[in-house]
């Protein structure tokens, strides 16, 4: 019988956010008697094992000094090894049945770490590398669910030589490979837009514009998918002190004592029965044509005549566990259900079926193919 771990951090904007996510539920866990291994990801891309019960203020100037090197090795049987301290002490392997992933933002949520761990074969929570790299490209996200007929607010890609755009200003511009309002810019035209491009180091990776509606109020539902599909209560996010522009902005949702779970809100949203009855289908429909996994959260613009699906967070802030309240899921209900799902539903197994040689017994010599 191995263990259980929870993975946080990494090369991401969100860094931070998730170190909060992964102590949370490091520290739920060692309340209910299963004190879980705790993996540090670092800004640097490098994996440490750490002390669980650390507090946040431990990571402020990176790996804590107490923490042990390991490497994550994705050949058959691998996993993550404690580095060897000298020629004469080998590298030791981790027993790890299941991996919570508390990584948002960049290779964590963007399907880069789900691919590592497939091919390690070790189990792990939230989205499949395909889920999670279609979440996080607002580009394919949106023409994947307006393909399905879901409403969400036209969006194209931004680039220097673009002449046009389908739809009037003013404009937001966002990174096309990011989340939690990070590099996010309200400009009035398509030039300034463009001037962004080098001047937000967020969009380097690419970056959509679509139209700014300032009489659009975001709302979220959260999805769980394990022991069977449920939906969560409605919240409507509210600003905070901290973040005053013209969107609910990342200081809005994080800048708290427990990152989104301290966030200004209201829970539940004062909604009519009839749109939070639409705005609960059509969350059931995104995280269908999504194949969304774990806990994913659904993010709507809407005022009282317009709904549109705006995008998801296919590993949301603190996994979501704030908004299931009716019914009330316990944090560590929540993350005895992903431990489950991740053991009992693998995401992925490769195999080599139908690769019997016959193409290369029939095959001629590469000099010749390339004549």
């Amino acid at each position: 019988m191995g263990e259980l771990a929870v993975l946080f951090g990494g090369p991401s904007p969100e860094h931070d956010v998730s170190i909060l996510t992964g102590l949370q539920a490091a520290r739920e866990l060692a309340s209910s008697g299963k004190p879980p291994l705790c993996i540090y990801w670092t800004k640097m891309g490098s994996f440490v094992l750490v002390d669980g019960a650390l507090e946040a203020s431990a990571f402020l100037e990176g790996p804590p000094s107490s923490a042990t090197p390991l490497v994550l090795s994705v050949e058959e049987g691998g996993g993550f090894q404690s580095e060897g301290s000298s020629r004469r002490k080998a590298s030791q392997r981790l027993a790890i049945d299941a991996v919570i992933l508390a990584t948002h933002g960049g290779p964590g949520e963007d399907g880069t770490l789900q691919a590592a761990l497939d091919l390690a074969g070790l189990p792990y929570s939230g989205p499949t590398v395909a889920g999670a790299a279609l979440g996080m490209d607002k580009l394919a996200f949106g023409a994947v669910i307006m393909s399905a007929g879901i409403p969400s607010l036209p969006r194209v890609a931004l680039m220097k030589d673009l002449v046009a755009v389908p739809f009037e200003g003013p404009y937001i511009v966002k990174p096309r490979f990011g989340g939690s309002s990070i590099g996010i810019d309200v400009v009035a035209d398509l030039e300034v837009a463009k001037a962004r491009l080098t001047a937000n180091t967020h969009l380097a990776n690419g970056a959509v514009i679509e139209p700014y509606r300032p009489d659009l109020s975001d709302y979220q539902v959260a999805v769980r998918t394990y022991p069977s599909r449920q939906l969560s209560a409605i919240e409507r996010p509210l600003r905070s002190g901290a973040g005053s522009g013209e969107i609910l902005g990342y200081a809005d949702k994080y800048v708290g004592g427990e990152g989104m779970a301290s966030a200004p809100r209201e829970l539940p949203a004062l909604v009519s029965e009839s749109r939070a009855k639409e705005m609960l289908a059509l969350a059931d429909r995104v995280a269908e044509v999504a194949g969304v996994r774990g806990v994913a959260r659904i993010d709507y613009l809407a005022n009282d005549d317009e709904l549109y699906v705006n995008e998801i967070n296919t590993i949301p802030g603190s996994l979501g566990r704030y908004l299931f309240i009716d019914p009330m899921v316990p944090f560590g209900e929540l993350l005895s259900d992903l431990i489950t799902e991740a053991t009992s539903s693998p995401t992925h197994r490769y195999s080599a079926a139908g690769a019997d040689g016959l193409v290369l017994r029939g095959a001629a010599s590469i000099a010749a193919k390339l004549a």
